[in-house]
């Protein structure tokens, strides 16, 4: 097993170049965050341009959170140059279950575009892999969400799914799992509050690309140590928190977590189970 620690150094090591295609709600944090774990973000969204930029980066995020029809096809072409190339690809289904369009692009896009991770909430990645789900708004629906009583079979349902799409599926909440066909990483770090800041999801997909970039051949631990690091830095933000302080203060603290994070703080305090 590779150890998280050297996955998280390798990042710095190598600073890889990561194309994000994001949404405009946490565009500017996705590229902070990505920053912040050491390595370069470029943001670029338009036709005439994604083929040409994914051809000069490592890897690629394409979060799907404000669609509109021109950012689809920027999608599908940086997809499928990425693939040509063998980059990594990161899909993030924000919201896939909430609309029709939301629904079918992420749906499309699994068809026509191979996926190295496949980063989701539980009704999200449910829904890419049924073809329809509900979900409240870009949340997880209440009746999906990952428990200790159901984490068997959620399990069950990532190595499946994972199986069936040859990508590492993570699934986040207040349990993550992240899985291959055969081997789920069950991680238990985070803390509560993280769901009140708009884009900690999408931040933790753009720091999954530059982790699977920069760890080619180990896609899944490198997910798995990208998910450990993002909860570990929720509960370091929170724990710095004073009593007038709220959810941007605490979106600002955890950046400065991953900034200043080290690789024996994140083998010290990853928290998971391997199933």
């Amino acid at each position: 097993m590779t150890a998280f620690g050297a996955l998280f150094d390798r990042v710095r090591e190598t600073s890889p170049l990561v194309h994000c295609i994001s949404n405009l709600v946490s565009a500017n944090d996705c590229a902070n965050i990505v920053l912040a774990c050491g390595a370069s973000p470029i943001m670029s969204d338009d036709q005439s341009e994604v083929e040409e930029i994914t051809t000069i980066c490592g890897g690629l995020n394409i979060n799907i959170g404000t669609l509109n029809k021109r950012t689809i096809e920027s999608m599908f072409l940086a997809g499928k140059r990425a693939n040509a190339l063998n980059h990594p690809v990161v899909l993030d289904p924000v919201g896939a279950g909430a609309s029709k369009l939301r629904t079918e692009t992420a749906q499309k896009l699994l068809e026509e575009v191979k996926f190295t991770v496949i980063r989701g909430n539980i009704s999200e990645v449910k829904t890419l892999a049924s073809g329809s789900g509900t979900t409240k708004g870009v949340d997880a629906d209440v009746a999906d969400k990952v428990s200790e009583e159901n984490l068997d079979s959620a399990v069950a349902f990532a190595k499946a799914f994972a199986e069936k799409t040859g990508a590492v599926i993570a699934i986040t909440g207040a349990i993550d799992i992240v899985a291959d066909g055969k081997k789920a990483y069950c991680i238990r770090n985070g803390h509560p509050m993280m769901s009140s800041i708009t884009g900690t999801g999408c931040q933790l997909s753009a720091m999954t690309a530059a982790y699977v970039t920069a760890n080619p051949e180990h896609p899944l631990e490198a997910a798995a140590a990208a998910v450990c690091a993002m909860g570990l830095a929720g509960e370091i933000a929170h724990a710095r928190l004073s009593a007038q302080d709220g959810n941007s203060t605490y979106r600002n603290y955890i950046i400065d977590a991953i900034y200043n994070m080290t690789p024996e703080q994140l083998e010290e305090g990853a928290k998971y189970e391997v199933r």
